[in-house]
């Protein structure tokens, strides 16, 4: 009987989670520690004039070689660690999660009725080798209206979330139209986490 071999998933996301179940990718969780003890290698700040795109990808780096360096400290099997970063482009700014229910219905408010950019790096590390891919979608909200807004952020669905809402909650009914990965949207772009995996000899 062969065993699958197993890769780290160096991400808290329970989207992450259920994604790469979803393509039966067997994997282990390597949790970083949280706030106010959180290590500060992974720290999602952005660097001054920084574009979306790169500092999307900075960020899923950082996180996987900082797993990769977790797995020395704990000692645990070296399997290829996986971390990924999702992030909103409007118009070349970087919008992140909310920092609470008044942030999320601001940044809903921006969103309605226009058109922004989803992006997610996935990366990969085994070894020396440290690789990533970069997923771009392009997503549309229909005009939304101050009521809809406060109560989707009374949810407290968009708190944890990039651009504050979640592609596969509730949010879902404000979408028009995407271009792209929704995988992607969700926080994991699965055909070119596929790939990657594929490409350290993950069977898939």
């Amino acid at each position: 009987m062969n065993i699958k071999p197993r890769i780290y998933l160096a991400s808290s996301s329970p989207r992450r989670r259920d994604l790469l179940s979803q393509i039966g990718v067997g994997f282990d969780l390597l949790l970083f520690r949280s706030v106010p003890r959180e290590d500060s290698a992974v720290s999602e700040d952005m660097l001054p004039g920084e574009a979306p795109q790169d500092y999307v990808v900075r960020v899923a780096r950082i996180k996987a070689a900082h797993g990769a360096e977790l797995l020395k400290l704990r000692q645990l099997p070296p399997h290829p660690v996986l971390a990924a970063d999702t992030t909103l482009d409007m118009d070349g700014e970087i919008i992140g999660k909310p920092c609470d229910e008044a942030d999320a219905v601001a940044i809903l408010t921006r969103l309605s009725g226009r058109s922004h950019k989803v992006l997610t790096a996935v990366a990969i590390t085994a070894g020396d080798r440290l690789e990533h891919v970069l997923s771009v979608s392009t997503v549309h909200f229909r005009s939304l209206d101050d009521a809809e807004i406060r109560r989707y952020a009374q949810s407290g669905e968009p708190l944890d979330k990039a651009g504050a809402y979640g592609i596969q909650g509730r949010a879902a009914m404000f979408i028009e139209e995407i271009r792209g990965s929704h995988s992607g949207i969700a926080g994991l772009p699965l055909c070119e986490t596929a790939l990657l995996l594929r490409s350290f000899g993950y069977p898939l």
